[in-house]
């Protein structure tokens, strides 16, 4: 709470939050009403942040859309997070073979352009939210086991380790109770971060058209909005805001807990 940009991203994740859990209940009209007399309508008492090109309410959309990339973002970051956890964890650890094969396997996943991936996907299995969800978790998880297994090779020869063999302490054990606390600081600023990346690469799947078709999405609102950009442009500038202002607020909180997790950040050191 002392750094100010930390309090901004959370003030802006906090709002964001209330919009995904209470969309239905917190706008102000139907958000699939149309309203064909006023296409493209600017801003009014009525519509605050006008119409789209059906005259259905932006701001109603715009509310009831965070719900699609915060419930998208939140299981697929939930999803690599103990994936990648679990097996970083089990190839520092153990090492050898293990190591290895899990390495490879990891290198082999990073060498496909995450997103063109991500869009193969999700268009061979078609537009759903499911399928989107399938798609950004299959690489997901690759970066986080990375960080940990990098973590867990200088972790694996410290004395409380060797300590805790020493005692007889079971490799599972050890694993769970002395290594996995000690690498959860880097793996949650690494999950914030990835929040804003799985936010972004949702909303360009939805621009695409590969998106859930029968729920609003900022994506899908985006690209509707591309055809109106010289006499409407608010139709494609407002989701794009929110985007910005998403991926913006994880950022800031990102960088706020590298920071406080950083002891050479610290101001006693």
């Amino acid at each position: 709470m002392r750094s100010p940009v930390a309090v901004i991203g959370l003030v802006l994740l906090a709002l964001i939050a209330v919009c995904a859990i209470f969309g239905p209940w917190l706008a102000p009209h139907d958000p699939d009403a149309q309203d064909l007399d006023h296409p493209c309508a600017g801003p009014s008492g009525a519509h605050w942040l006008g119409q789209d090109e059906l005259g259905r309410d932006l701001a109603s959309r715009l509310i009831v859309g965070a719900r699609a990339s915060a419930l998208v973002g939140l299981i697929v970051v939930s999803i690599s997070v103990c994936v990648g956890v679990l097996i970083g964890l089990l190839a520092g650890y153990l090492g050898g073979a293990v190591d290895q094969l899990v390495m490879r396997v990891v290198d082999i996943l990073l060498a496909f352009p995450g997103i063109l991936l991500a869009i193969a996907v999700a268009g061979i299995l078609g537009p759903s939210l499911f399928n989107i969800i399938l798609a950004l978790s299959i690489l997901g998880w690759t970066g986080f086991a990375r960080l940990v297994r990098g973590q867990v090779l200088s972790l694996r020869e410290r004395e409380f380790v060797l300590a805790a063999k020493a005692y007889g302490a079971s490799p599972a054990r050890i694993m769970w109770k002395h290594v996995l606390p000690n690498v959860l600081a880097p793996v949650v600023v690494q999950a914030t971060f990835g929040m804003a990346g799985v936010i972004l690469a949702e909303a360009s799947l939805s621009f695409l058209g590969l998106g859930p078709q029968d729920i609003p999405t900022w994506g899908a609102m985006l690209n509707s909005g591309v055809d109106f950009l010289l006499f409407a442009p608010h139709l494609s500038l407002i989701p794009g805001v929110a985007i910005m202002l998403t991926v913006l607020a994880f950022n800031f909180l990102g960088d706020a807990l590298r920071d406080r997790f950083d002891p050479r950040a610290q101001p006693w050191l």
